[in-house]
This record gives C-alpha cells, structure tokens and sequence, in this order.
C-alpha cells in the first residue's frame, strides 16, 4: 500500500514559525510532524509514502538523506507550481506511477485512525474513493459530509455559513482512491478535490464516507499546534516525558503542563504553563511564558512576558521587559 502525503502547503496560519520552515517539519515533543503521521502510516501497512512537495521541498529532503521515514520509503513528487488539493494528488500519483488503490492524508492532520480499516471499509463498500469523517463542534471550517444509509456520500459542502451544516460530520482529511480518480482531475491549472473533484463523484455515485471517533486534530494553527504537543504529554493521548533531559531548568523555575525541547534554558524565577519550547531557546530570569510558542533558538529576554497564544519566531530575541499578549514576534506587518 502506498500513501500520498499533502505537505505542499506555506503553512500560512501558522506564521511566523513557518516563514522559512514547513509547518510539518516543526516538532510535536521533538518529534516532527511528518515523522509522526509517516510513522502512523507504516503501523497500519503503508511501504511508501510519496511526498507532494511545494514549500520548501529542500527542507525534507534534507531532513530524511536516506529517502526513509518512520521506516517507510519516501517518494519526493515536487510540484513546479501550486496545484491545490487535487492537482496534488493527481501530479504526485503521476510522479510515483500510483496504478493501483492509495491513501492520501493531510501532512498535518494527526490521529489515531486504522488506515488499514479505512481501506478495508472502502474496498467492502465498492468506492472509488472513501472519506474518513470526523465529528466535530462547530463544522463551519470544514468540508461537511452528509452520508446515507449505505453510507454514499449524499453532497460535498465545503465550509458552510455557521448554522446551516447538514451534519456535523467533516472531512477529516484522510481518503482511499482508485486510480480511476486520476482521471478526474484536469491537468494544467489547480483544481480544488474538495470543491471539483469529490462533488463530482458524489454525483455519480462513487463517494463513501465512514466516521469514527478516534483521536483527531488539525494541527495547523498555532492554538492546535499547542494542543497537538499537550496532548502527548498530560495523558491525552499518551504520557511522553515533557522535559527534554538536556534542557536547564533552574531550580527557581516553575514549568507547568508545557514541553521543553532539547538545549532549551530557563532562568531563575521564571514560570513557563501551558506553553510548547522548542529546541535551543533561552528564557532569561523573571519570564512569565503562558499559553505561547517559543521557536527554536529564540532569546527571550529578563522579566518578560508572553503570554495568551502569542508566537515567537525561530531565533527571534526580545529585548528585557518586553510584553507580547495575543501577538507575535516579528509582528505580521514585517511577513513576507
């Protein structure tokens, strides 16, 4: 079996941490994103996972020399231009000459789905492509799929007005294909899978979708970026250590319900809660740290304050004193 992998994206939402860096290279507890949903993949079958590139296509490559992930094979499928969803899909099948039923996930979707019982449910089912749902509180985001007894796919509707969703079932990002869509999708310009693609066969009567309620997360905001980390950690999901061992926590320190990466230092009196620490950044003393991100190597200098879901960039320093709530540092205005 093999997977395609959605890793395209410029991972916009979650800026200024993905400026220069793709969102699925960014560690959950030192761990990165895409070797985690690669490794989800390889427990459940898959031998190959082909990579549709686009950001930063060098960063991957670099990060896996050996062409391996998780103990699966990569296939790197670069797009020369942004294709959307379905243009992904199409170029990277054509890249990896995908000729038989596949697997495509969002790169920075994680959960804990059986992907071999998704295939299972799909060939039972006789679809040319199937959807993993998911249900959710507000589905005015997401792609809702109402399903009928049979569990046919009955419409596609992307992101509904708030109140007027059919179900609050939602495309969670994961699908089995048939080559057969290949075919379906026109070359030479983006094609979207959930607007184009996906509407067009439900129409002729071969999309399914099957829910289950395992563990979900879209994880591409800074506020699910937290959240995906916490939950390793707190029990959640699982009970992994925290504290990097190599980081230096004064004894004055207080670090509650957040994640340290490696070579991280946080100075005396400085409380960190509810926060996600990425490798090598230095608090100084006095630092209140709630509720944030602290990109890797990052300087956050004496008695600041971040607090209340703000975002410091990669190597970014704060000057002592400096108070950032609800904001970032570079502030947005500097993006480019």
């Amino acid at each position: 079996m093999r997977a395609i992998v959605l890793v395209g994206g410029f991972g916009t939402r979650l800026r200024p941490l993905t400026l220069d860096t793709p969102k699925q290279m960014l560690p959950i507890v030192g761990i990165t994103m895409l070797e985690r949903v690669i490794a989800r993949l390889g427990a459940n079958g898959v031998t190959e996972a082909v990579l549709s590139l686009g950001f930063r296509p060098d960063r991957f490559v670099e990060a896996f020399p050996d062409g391996t992930c998780a103990g699966v094979a990569l296939h790197y499928a670069i797009e020369p231009e942004p294709l959307d969803t379905a243009g992904a899909i199409r170029f990277a099948a054509l890249d990896a000459k995908i000729d038989d039923t596949f697997i495509v996930v969002n790169g920075d979707v994680l959960t804990d789905l059986d992907y071999s019982w998704l295939v299972g449910r799909h060939r039972a089912l006789g679809a040319e492509a199937t959807l993993h749902l998911v249900g959710v509180d507000d589905p005015s985001r997401f792609g809702v799929v109402p399903t009928d007894s049979e569990s046919r796919v009955l419409e596609f509707v992307e992101k509904p007005a708030p109140g007027t969703e059919p179900t609050n079932q939602i495309n969670a990002g994961t699908y089995v294909m048939e080559p057969s869509v290949i075919s379906r999708i026109e070359s030479g310009r983006k094609v979207s899978v959930e607007r184009e693609t996906f509407p067009a066969i439900a129409a002729d009567g071969g999309l399914f979708a099957v829910p289950s309620d395992v563990y979900w997360l879209d994880a591409g905001t800074p506020e699910a970026y937290l959240r995906a980390n916490l939950d390793l950690v707190d029990g959640s999901r699982a009970s992994e250590p925290a504290i990097d061992p190599s980081a230096t926590v004064d004894p004055t320190a207080t670090v509650t319900h957040s994640v340290i990466g490696s070579g991280v230092t946080i100075g005396p009196r400085s409380t960190v809660t509810d926060a996600v620490v990425l490798s090598g950044a230095v608090i100084g003393a006095g630092c209140t740290i709630s509720g944030s991100i602290l990109g890797h190597a990052c300087r956050i200098g004496e008695d600041s304050e971040v607090t209340d879901g703000s975002v410091v960039g990669h190597r970014e320093e704060l000057v002592a004193g400096s108070r950032l709530h609800a904001s970032t540092a570079p502030a947005a205005s500097t993006w480019q």
